[in-house]
């Protein structure tokens, strides 16, 4: 069945994550991603690693489903490449160094006038104006500006999220925002330009642990992987090594976790410990009453009387036990896709629409497309040849 953007272009100068990660959700609803990389380098995550079976795990995440056109934007004979290039995209987006995008006159202002309804996306990292516009910025440095550090890690700690949240933030919004502007673009007809700023997705993102700061107030303190809080609500160690993190909303399962989970139906009625704030304040205290129990079991028997009571609960999986997750496995989440490197698993689109199927075509290798792009730009094949031997592509 048709996908939503079946037929939308999106050329995308890109590197690492935020960008990357906007134009492959935009794949994944069946737009055209070409993706211009660098001659003979390429986008620089592509050798951030090679854990997924040769390939570099952050370029086989956020890349699939994209057509890789190699060239040399800096050199002025390539400048008719980007102009009948931009001619057919729908959107452009870019990620580039501050300045870099207007140096190249591919900044928004330049971009639509010359094509009206081409919408430009910019990510940057503190946003096209202000003191901070050049400044260096990426996802840790952020983590750190934005005040997420302040509050991850324990009391005497500060630990970095372990994932890279803030370009994920600045992707997740891009993508929505270019959804919108496609939308706003089929009732005006003109295009539109959308900036985001690094620093403003993750502040958003921040907007809980502000207010709870709000006028002064002192903020959250850092609570390991226990939420700040609320208690017990968090990691608690159990008979064999295993490791249970269990969470308790309100009163009512506080009861119910005394007497079923616990089977002491008065610890819910001790005055040390009614009502969450007492908790919180006596963690240490109400941990060791907890792990008392929980010592005394397997991890799997306490999950099976966290279940039965009706207790949220979670087991402290590794990577390798995500990757054998009886819930994706049995919801059929994953799918094999071709790459470089021969076929690799791949998640499907965490948001499943079931009037049509998402899109999950390979990952390219670099400048796979290059000729047939050319070709189709309407170039000839002894004018691609120069540009080959000039490395311009």
């Amino acid at each position: 069945m048709p996908r939503p953007l079946d037929g939308v272009t999106v050329v995308a100068l890109e590197h690492a994550v935020a960008a990357p990660l906007a134009t492959r959700q935009l794949a994944d609803l069946g737009a055209r991603v070409i993706k211009i990389e660098r001659p003979g380098a390429g986008d620089f995550a592509r050798d951030y690693d090679r854990r997924a079976r040769g390939a570099s795990s952050y370029f086989v995440w956020l890349n699939r489903s994209k057509e890789s056109l190699t060239l040399d934007v800096k050199q002025p004979q390539t400048q008719h490449v980007l102009r009948r290039l931009l001619a057919k995209a729908d959107v452009f987006i870019q990620n580039l160094a501050p300045g870099a995008a207007d140096r190249l006159g591919l900044d928004a202002a330049s971009l639509r006038r010359a094509h009206p309804k081409v919408i430009t996306c910019g990510i940057s990292g503190y946003g096209s104006s202000g003191p901070y516009r050049d400044k260096k910025a990426y996802d840790l440095l952020i983590q750190a500006e934005s005040g997420l550090l302040s509050l991850t890690g324990t009391p005497d700690e500060i630990a970095r999220s372990g994932i890279s949240v803030v370009d994920i933030a600045a992707g997740v919004h891009a993508h929505s925002a270019i959804l919108a502007a496609l939308i706003q673009r089929s009732r005006t007809g003109e295009g539109s330009s959308i900036e985001v700023s690094m620093l403003d997705a993750i502040a958003e993102w921040m907007g809980n642990p502000l207010y709870y700061a709000m006028d002064g107030q002192p903020q959250a303190s850092r609570s390991g992987a226990s939420h700040p809080s609320i208690y017990p609500y968090g990691p608690f160690a159990t008979g064999g090594g295993g490791t249970i993190f269990l969470g308790l909303q309100n009163e009512r399962e506080w009861v119910v976790f005394c007497a079923q989970v616990l089977g002491d139906a008065e610890l819910a009625r001790d005055s040390r410990f009614g009502t969450n704030v007492r908790r919180s304040e006596r963690r240490q205290e109400l941990r060791q009453l907890i792990e008392e129990v929980f010592r005394s079991l397997t991890l799997d028997q306490v999950v099976e009387r966290l279940d039965g009571a009706r207790i949220g609960n979670a087991r402290v999986n590794t990577m390798a036990e995500l990757w054998n997750h009886p819930q994706l496995k049995e919801r059929a989440r994953w799918v094999e896709i071709e790459s470089p490197v021969g076929g690799l698993p791949a998640l499907k689109p965490a948001a499943e629409n079931n009037s049509f199927d998402p899109r999950m075509d390979g990952i390219p290798a670099l400048g796979q497309h290059t000729v047939d792009i050319l070709r189709e730009l309407g170039f000839a094949d002894d004018e691609i040849q120069k540009m080959q031997d000039a490395q311009f592509v």
